[in-house]
């Protein structure tokens, strides 16, 4: 099979895992919002954070060192494994024992439970980076996605029992915990592969010298995408942070839907087509236009319609997420495109390019934050979109240097897109103006979202024939047979 025929069958069942995942996970997420409140999404939000920067140590950046290496030893994997799970078990020691500490500094004393109870998982993940490794380097999607789908589903029924159940804050910390310890028990059933006990201090050099990139990469990136999460529960307290952390879940969840899919697929894609720059610039042009296409409208239409998707789905008590929600929006524009970047430079063996750059990006976001913070969560939501804008350039200067992609031929890609986008926007604005004292909320959403679509694609079809042929083509190509997505 050729790299472009896995590199399809991947992107299928990588939609099936991100779709049918993020999908059932914001039917629970939807569910536990009306039983819980802010207060329960604020502190599992702060512990997440502390989860989140353990994390960046257990597998020490050796995934995507596996997923990387063009030639891979079986030695580079026992040796993988056993510095995982080295590490997995002191990062549980250490999460036990400083999770009083840890809550004290937030003035949360429900906090150290939660942490100590989370602390637990550094141990169960540790031992799974190989194996996703090892399905990642091969486009072994339909496992992943087996295992995701299992996950969330028990994950997310536990949940719901113990939020009926009146457990509160535990039902999203029951939640997360099962979900992580299916998705290793599964996948752990699907790979034969099984670790040695074998190590080797060359192989372990030869996956740091990567790994310590990635690593710093991973650090710098938690500050970035965190540190607002940090300073609004540190300086506005959990209210403030649950409601924050609602708005950017939804985020999350559209970022993962619409940008994660291609993504996924992208490292192991571009790095087999690393010794072939023409093909590999090829491939980056079309996976960031594509994402575009469908990123554009969709982030452009949440912004507008914001005040019907929270009430009508979230209810009146998540008002106050409203417009942080409509103004991350329009970072996940920005995400379409400079979300391909990381996977190009990984591919190209350039780690310390992206770190540098996620150093810059994690230092403008943190100083905005600290400026923003005084202001109120509105603030920082801004301040943080607006630090993504200010370093994209850089961005782009880089990605033109490693891969030869001329900037103009860049940004053309996008010209149809947005042209479509401001259509689509007209549209919507046109329907909740005629209609906000017809009809209840949820219609508005569902016509507002129902017209956006049709504009946008008519739009499509006007001003690039041949673009919206291609996507038809291989849409139907791919339903009706995927393995004749070769021709």
């Amino acid at each position: 099979m050729s790299i472009k025929q896995k590199a399809i069958k991947g992107v299928i069942w990588s939609v099936v895992q991100n779709w049918g995942s993020q999908a059932g996970s914001l039917i629970v997420f939807l569910i536990l919002a009306r039983l819980l409140t802010p207060e329960a999404f604020g502190l599992v939000a702060l512990a997440n954070v502390f989860l989140a920067f353990m994390e960046i140590f257990i597998e020490q950046g050796f995934t995507q060192a596996l997923i990387q290496r063009h030639n891979l030893d079986a030695e580079h994997l026992d040796t993988a494994f056993w510095s995982n799970l080295f590490c997995g078990i002191l990062l549980t020691v250490v999460g036990v024992i400083l999770a009083e500490a840890i809550a004290s500094f937030f003035d949360q004393l429900q906090l150290a439970p939660i942490l100590r109870c989370f602390s637990f998982l550094f141990f169960i993940k540790s031992i799974s980076h190989v194996h996703q490794a090892l399905l990642t380097r091969e486009l072994a999607f339909k496992v992943m996605a087996v295992r995701t789908l299992v996950a969330i589903l028990v994950g997310g029924l536990v949940g719901v029992i113990m939020a009926f159940s009146g457990f509160g804050v535990w039902s999203l910390v029951g939640q997360q915990f099962l979900f992580e310890s299916v998705s290793v028990l599964v996948m752990w059933q699907a790979v034969d592969w099984r670790p040695k006990f074998n190590f080797s201090w060359q192989h372990f050099r030869d996956l740091f010298a990567f790994g310590i990139n990635v690593i710093g990469l991973k650090f710098l990136k938690l500050f970035n995408r965190r540190s607002d999460n940090l300073l609004i529960g540190y300086f506005l307290g959990k209210v403030a942070l649950g409601h924050y952390a609602v708005a950017y879940r939804v985020l999350q969840v559209m970022t993962q839907l619409l940008v994660g899919t291609s993504n996924q697929v992208a490292l192991p894609t571009f790095s087999k087509l690393q010794t072939e720059p023409e093909k590999f610039r090829q491939a980056f042009y079309r996976v960031t236009q594509f994402t575009s296409l469908i990123a554009f409208p969709t982030f452009s239409g949440m912004a507008i319609l914001t005040p019907e998707l929270v009430i009508s789905v979230f209810g009146q008590q998540w008002i106050p997420s409203i417009p942080v929600m409509r103004i991350l929006a329009f970072s996940g524009i920005i995400y379409t495109f400079s979300y391909f970047n990381a996977s190009a430079f990984m591919a190209m063996g350039k780690p310390s390019w992206r770190l540098k750059l996620t150093l810059l990006e994690a230092t403008v976001s943190l100083l905005a934050g600290l400026v923003a913070v005084r202001w109120g969560i509105i603030a920082v939501a801004a301040a943080y979109t607006l630090s993504l804008y200010l370093v994209f350039p850089i961005g782009l200067t880089a990605i033109n240097r490693l891969i030869q992609v001329p900037i103009n031929r860049y940004l053309q890609q996008f010209i149809t897109p947005a042209i479509a986008t401001i259509i689509m926007v007209s549209i919507i604005f046109l329907v909740k103006y005629f209609l906000r004292d017809i009809v209840a909320l949820n219609i508005i959403l569902i016509l507002g979202t129902f017209f956006g679509a049709i504009a946008y694609i008519l739009a499509i079809r006007c001003l690039s024939p041949k673009l919206f042929q291609y996507c038809l083509d291989l849409a139907l190509t791919v339903i009706s047979n995927p393995k004749t997505a070769k021709k």
